[in-house]
């Protein structure tokens, strides 16, 4: 069985209307949509195997990180004393699905690799968005990963995640860095998974599992389909062809940070637009006070600290109007009036005017080959000295073994 999910009668006049006008349907098959409620009850049983016996387990959090780091930096095979529940975590992340294309993986990397900077601001205030809802609001306030100071490290420690995978080739180098953080980024998941499942402000009855499998496919979305639609706005011009590689990308994402991404993974761009319109169609508004402890502490957390001056202080600034220009282009008015939050309007004002250029980049690169290549590397440059420059001496920890923060 699923969580109940209904879908507004609001949501339902508008899909009827636009069926009637386009023979678009907004709404997912019935299919999808039971596959969808059912998994929100659904986890991550491998790794959930492999956490429970080791960092929850009499091992400890301490020592399975650095039997994991091992296994990681040496492979599976070279670490003897690895339980059978590791062995069966390694083998199901390095299986090769029968599906993967190689070539679609690459160009859906290349996809990231030129939204950059762009691709992380509108992923996170779409993500903003969704804290409406305690089944994703709840977590992330126990885990403490994107409230209060925290949040613009725990943000920076998902950018690295980003800026790794879409390096050429990266996801399907075995040993890269990148595979490495995103099977950190899924025994963090499933670790925060049990912690939440049993505290007492989780309703099991009401949202199923925390962090379960309906909710990671939320984030494929996040990651291909959203941005790929959103981000013509601002000049990106993805062609069909790229949105299907970039789904592609996100599909193998899936695979490597625990997400069963075949029974409901979107076939098309337009079955990835019904499952997000159905996302949005069933909220329940049910977070609470958690939703504006989320939302109000990302963007603030931008600010420049009072020791900041001169250029670093401007520069500061201006990542925080930008920020919060995302969430008011990327965020729904209706939701986002609910939050005080920056107005957003300068930057805002500053994607607008840039957006004919980047228009026109786009354009070009579909011709000059030279052009493509130097929209990517510029957009990764700019990206990773941005995070470079926030991360300062920090590292993302990816830590399975933290406590909830109450």
């Amino acid at each position: 069985m699923g969580v109940e999910l209904a879908v507004s009668p609001q949501h339902k006049k508008v899909r009827d209307r636009v069926k009637r006008f386009t023979r678009f349907d907004l709404l997912p098959s019935d299919a999808v949509a039971e596959a969808f409620a059912r998994g929100h009850s659904e986890g991550d049983p491998v790794a959930e195997r492999f956490v429970a016996e080791t960092y929850h387990g009499e091992m400890g959090g301490e020592k399975a990180r650095a039997l994991l780091d091992k296994a990681l930096r040496v492979g599976i095979a070279n670490v003897p004393d690895a339980p059978e529940s590791m062995r069966a975590l390694f083998a199901e992340f390095e299986t090769i699905p029968d599906w993967l294309d190689p070539d679609l993986i690459e160009q859906g990397a290349a996809v990231w690799r030129r939204w950059g900077y762009s691709l992380g601001a509108v992923g996170n205030a779409g993500t903003m968005d969704t804290y409406t809802e305690a089944s994703l609001a709840v977590p992330l306030s126990l885990s403490g990963g994107y409230a209060g100071a925290s949040a613009l490290h725990r943000y920076l420690e998902t950018s690295r995640w980003w800026l790794e995978v879409c390096r050429p080739g990266a996801v399907l180098t075995p040993g890269s860095t990148a595979r490495e953080v995103s099977l950190k980024v899924r025994v963090m998941h499933v670790s925060v998974r049990a912690r939440v499942a049993a505290h007492p402000e989780w309703r099991s009855d009401v949202h199923g599992l925390p962090i379960s499998q309906s909710e990671m496919m939320l984030t494929l979305l996040g990651g291909s389909v959203g941005p790929a639609l959103g981000l013509y706005a601002l000049g990106f011009l993805t062609s069909p062809a790229e949105m299907r590689a970039v789904l592609h990308f996100n599909r193998y994402l899936g695979h490597l940070v625990g997400c069963r991404v075949d029974d409901m993974y979107p076939a098309t761009v337009g079955d990835g637009v019904r499952l997000l319109y159905y996302f949005d169609a069933t909220r329940k508004h049910d977070s609470g006070e958690l939703g504006p402890e989320l939302v109000e502490g990302f963007v603030p957390s931008f600010e420049p600290a009072a020791s900041v001056r001169g250029f670093q202080r401007v520069r500061t600034l201006f990542h925080l109007h930008l920020q919060a220009g995302y969430t008011r282009l990327f965020m729904l008015p209706w939701n986002r009036k609910n939050y005080r939050l920056p107005s957003g309007l300068p930057g805002l004002a500053f994607m607008v005017a840039r957006a004919p250029l980047v228009a026109v980049v786009e354009l070009l690169r579909r011709v000059v080959p030279a052009v493509d290549r130097a929209e990517q590397a510029v957009a990764m440059r700019s990206w990773r000295r941005w995070h470079a420059w926030h991360i300062g001496r920090r590292e993302e920890a990816f830590d399975a073994s933290k406590a909830l923060r109450r």
